[in-house]
């Protein structure tokens, strides 16, 4: 029987072209992400392209366009905004290119015509956050939204308000592009408001870089909870100034989409049997932090 060496296997596989483009900004996040992305096309030995469009939901589905002409044979691509990248999407699909969508699109995928999605089912993540302020005894929740038309970050408000209740939402203006604004933001509606005694964020950058430092001007007593995870926001719980942060592990987003596709371009499989592959959500809490403290600082969660 005949055994293909390692290396021969790996330089077979740099035929396979694979590409992600995300509404990513760079920034804590999409780094980690990215960084999955690009292991996963390390250890595969495949071609890979990652691109991403600050939140320009346009630009991002030009690109998906551009890519599809230009010799990607399978397409990962973030949805937060279903329907600016659903036409792109769509013409990859007919012209055989297989896709999934990560991060956000869970409940859209299909629509898309992506074979899976690989993230978390974000009103789930929200819903387990109300029952978190809901067993600390809150009364009065603050979600706080830093991009506009993205609807995995509503639907995590819509999670905690279905099981918590009284959550008013805040619509950023400048969300993480400027947390000088976002802090003071937050801290208007905080000083607008005296019953709200507990602030969700759906970023760990806005957690530990403007809802913190709001509260801690205004000197009150008020819990957060965030989504994602971050070096200061990890240190924040480890400090016990942060109650919680929702993993939805972006790492394992971005290592599964490019192996998924692999085995979809490689075997024909399509993994997921039409449901989404999820990834979260988890909870890092001041019981478990340690656990992640040095995988946060390595650049892995």
């Amino acid at each position: 029987m005949l055994f293909r060496s390692a290396t021969t296997a790996a330089s077979d596989n740099a035929k396979y072209n694979i590409c992600m483009v995300t509404h990513g900004d760079g920034g804590g996040f999409w780094s980690v992400a990215k960084a999955g992305a690009e292991r996963a096309a390390s250890d595969l030995g495949v071609t890979f392209k990652y691109e991403e469009t600050t939140n320009d939901a346009e630009k991002q589905a030009q690109l998906i366009q551009a890519d599809t002409t230009s010799g990607c044979q399978a397409i990962a691509a973030s949805a937060p905004n279903p329907d600016a990248i659903k036409d792109a999407m769509l013409a990859a699909k007919a012209a055989g290119i297989p896709t999934v969508t990560m991060n956000s699109g869970s409940k859209v995928f299909k629509e898309l015509g992506a074979f899976t999605h690989v993230g978390q089912d974000e009103f789930v993540a929200g819903q387990g956050a109300g029952l978190k302020f809901k067993e600390a005894g809150k009364k009065h929740v603050l979600c706080v939204i830093q991009e506009a038309n993205n609807i995995g970050l509503q639907e995590r408000c819509d999670g905690a308000k279905d099981t918590f209740g009284n959550v008013t939402n805040l619509q950023l203006s400048a969300g993480l592009a400027d947390l000088a604004t976002s802090q003071s933001e937050i801290k208007a509606a905080l000083e607008a408001d005296s019953s709200i005694d507990a602030v969700f964020t759906l970023n760990a950058d806005i957690a530990a870089g403007a809802a913190l430092p709001a509260i801690t001007e205004l000197g009150k007593d008020v819990m957060i909870g965030t989504v994602d995870l971050s070096g200061d926001a990890v240190q924040a719980i480890v400090d016990g100034k942060i109650a919680f942060a929702i993993d939805q592990q972006q790492y394992a987003q971005g290592y599964l989409s490019v192996t998924l596709l692999y085995l979809a371009l490689s075997n024909g499989n399509e993994v997921g049997g039409g449901t989404p592959v999820y990834s979260g959500p988890g909870f890092v809490t001041a019981d478990n932090v340690d656990k992640v403290l040095d995988l946060v600082t390595a650049g892995t969660r």
